[in-house]
């Protein structure tokens, strides 16, 4: 009963599950933009190499992806499909669950709705804030989710960081160390602008797979709301017409 509940909190409530994940860093603003093809393909790309090995989005399928980024069905089989025969397949992966859960602790969870129950600027942040730590077993951590169970997957792409502290005194008096900032020892492939453009890619494409059908639901929530407006007009005088006797 109690996994029901916790179940029914973090698909409801996002900003509660927002908050479970730790840490005191406020949230960097991810502005991603979905309609722009070019940074879901580049987030696509980034999901399979690095996520999708481990991580899975069986809700989304190859050939749905391929219509929705602009992409034909071959240029997924050739350049986005390494874990399965068929293009209609689930995006699903091969790791046994079980030696899943010996090796992190857990499972790691499907990453199909991950944007909509942790929100956009969360992921990113996330994304952003690895650093080296070695009292953890893969010898990193995270500022904005404190001892995560996942290793820094993208580390070659940003590099290492290691946490720089301050002393910050609590309410009783005390005095403890908090993370002020974290700074760059180690370059990877890209620099720090290109690789806060991947986790912006990355984050575009979890949050289209969140909810595929967004920019098609803005767009008819548009005229759906010119709609009521106009409605809202002829029922007013409609209204007025029925009550002009009443006192």
């Amino acid at each position: 009963m109690k996994k029901m509940i916790l179940s029914f909190v973090i698909a409801f409530f996002p900003a509660l599950a927002m908050a479970a994940g730790g840490g005191h860093l406020p949230l960097y603003k991810a502005d991603v933009d979905v309609s722009n093809k070019q940074s879901l393909q580049r987030g696509a790309r980034l999901f399979v190499n690095y996520c999708l090995s481990c991580h899975s989005a069986q809700y989304q399928r190859y050939n749905r992806m391929a219509r929705d980024l602009g992409l034909t069905d071959q240029q997924v089989i050739d350049n986005l499909m390494f874990a399965s025969e068929k293009i209609g397949e689930q995006m699903t992966i091969a790791m046994d669950p079980k030696e899943a859960k010996a090796w992190f602790g857990a499972p790691p969870p499907d990453l199909t709705l991950v944007a909509r129950v942790r929100g956009e600027d969360w992921l990113y942040t996330y994304l952003l804030t690895f650093y080296l730590d070695d009292s953890r077993p893969f010898g990193v951590n995270n500022w904005r989710f404190p001892n995560v169970g996942m290793p820094h997957v993208l580390w070659e792409l940003q590099g290492w960081q290691k946490p720089v502290y301050k002393t910050v005194t609590d309410a009783d008096g005390h005095e403890k160390q908090e993370i002020e900032k974290l700074e760059l020892v180690s370059e990877g492939s890209m620099t720090p602008a290109e690789y806060e453009q991947a986790a912006r890619d990355l984050v575009a494409f979890l949050s289209y797979m969140g909810e595929p059908v967004q920019l098609e639901r803005k767009r008819i929530g548009i005229w759906v709301l010119l709609f009521l407006a106009v409605l809202f007009v002829f029922a007013y005088f409609l209204k007025k017409e029925y009550w002009k006797d009443v006192h």
